[in-house]
């Protein structure tokens, strides 16, 4: 029963996704075509590929219906959509978004032993749209394109290795608590009640597991991949617009840096490890390299202070604490648009205090709505990060005159 309540969205957005992504395709081209300087070829292909693609996604359901499984046809009408979506989003970058599809069909559409080159090739689409459409225009595109393919593709192997081994270990241990079930009630009739309720308890657990587990990763992947995949948006616009060959060789640099460090980052969230910045140095460290290079990334003057005597901290305390600084300088380089950030850490007795200070535009914290996901990120998700480890977040802030934001946790020593 369980099962079928959680495939239920997925089917249902496995019916009416394609659809909602085509649409959001389509309408983002259409508004973007004077940017992206869409010409008269371009908008032909569109406008017959476009109804192709309503006709592939039509026949696609009548397919799927009569063979819902991976299949020879669902094959070829996976690539005959890749092949639409590349060509589209080759006339206007913001057809990805129906490129992205590919993301999540290949798995249930392909056999296994094509999962990864179907995965592959709509990487090929999506790192084409990300560095400003097909073709990559002189050398130093094309290794943008390889960057940020390579950041694609690593990032899809690292979770969808993860998935497979969660999918492998959960039908593992479905069918040994099933087994578990009938062997107590073959062998104790009389405890028939109690062998019931000790398996729902083991179920609830199970899927509380799971819960926390994906709030975990959801976190993670929000405050380490997704920032490094915007910072590398940023520096590869910046080597599109580059002057000089020194200039955009330095931005390129700085994009490999941040490429092979969100891979790290990624790798290490799947096995639940410390962040990178925490492997070899105390919180004090991490926070005064984090902030600097931040400072140094974004052209912002950023300071980082620390009062009271250091102490060495819990590998919870110490990540969870990076993590919302980590967070709090990306709202303030994405939204404050600050010229000055404070960062200080305070040793406090049995408290350790983050405080985060920006001249920014700032914002009314009361008008910000709360999310209705489970978990959430940015402001939220900080607040859920500290609450887990029994601390708090407050915020203050009004427009125009800049954010303070304090994360107090209680000071819990390292046992090692």
């Amino acid at each position: 029963m369980t099962n079928a309540v959680q495939q239920e969205p997925r089917a249902s957005f496995d019916a009416w996704g394609p659809w909602a992504l085509l649409a959001v395709g389509v309408v983002a081209a259409a508004i973007s075509a004077p940017l992206t300087g869409m010409d008269g070829p371009g908008k032909i292909v569109s406008a017959a590929l476009v109804p192709a693609g309503v006709v592939l996604q039509l026949y696609w359901g009548r397919v799927k219906r009569k063979q819902p499984g991976p299949s020879r046809t669902g094959v070829c009408l996976f690539l005959l959509r890749w092949a639409i979506a590349f060509v589209l989003t080759w006339a206007n970058p913001f057809f990805a978004f129906y490129a992205v599809t590919g993301y999540y069909t290949a798995a249930r559409e392909l056999p296994r032993r094509l999962v990864m080159p179907g995965l592959l090739l709509t990487a090929v689409t999506m790192a084409g749209s990300e560095i400003g459409g097909w073709p990559p225009h002189g050398l130093i595109l094309w290794i943008g394109f390889f960057l940020v393919l390579a950041v694609n593709m690593g990032m899809v192997t690292v979770f969808t290795r993860y998935a497979l081994q969660e999918q492998t270990r959960a039908v593992v241990q479905a069918d040994t608590i099933a087994e578990l079930e009938r062997t107590n009630t073959a062998l104790q009739q009389a405890l028939d009640e109690n062998a019931a309720l000790h398996a729902q308890l083991l179920v609830q657990a199970r899927e509380a597991g799971v819960a926390d587990e994906r709030r975990r990763l959801a976190a993670e992947i929000h405050d380490t991949i997704a920032q490094g995949l915007t910072g590398i948006i940023a520096q590869l616009q910046v080597v599109a617009n580059a002057p000089d060959l020194t200039t955009a060789r330095t931005h390129l640099e700085r994009a490999s840096a941040l490429a092979r460090h969100s891979l790290g980052e990624a790798r290490r969230s799947v096995h639940n490890l410390a962040p990178v910045a925490l492997a070899a140095d105390g919180l004090p460290e991490a926070l005064k390299k984090t902030v600097g290079e931040w400072g140094e990334r974004v052209g912002v003057r950023a300071e980082f202070t620390v009062t009271g005597t250091a102490e060495q901290l819990h590998d919870e305390v110490s990540a969870t604490l990076l993590r919302i600084a980590q967070e709090a300088l990306s709202n303030a380089s994405r939204h404050a648009r600050a010229s000055r950030v404070g960062v200080t850490l305070s040793f406090m007795g049995d408290e350790v205090t983050l405080d985060i200070r920006d001249d920014g535009t700032g914002f009314d914290p009361a008008a910000v709505p709360p999310r209705t996901r489970t978990g959430g990120f940015g402001l939220d998700g900080m607040r859920a990060r500290a609450e887990r480890i029994a601390g708090s977040l407050t915020i203050e802030s009004e427009p125009g005159h800049g954010t303070a934001l304090s994360a107090r946790v209680p000071l819990v020593r390292d046992d090692r």
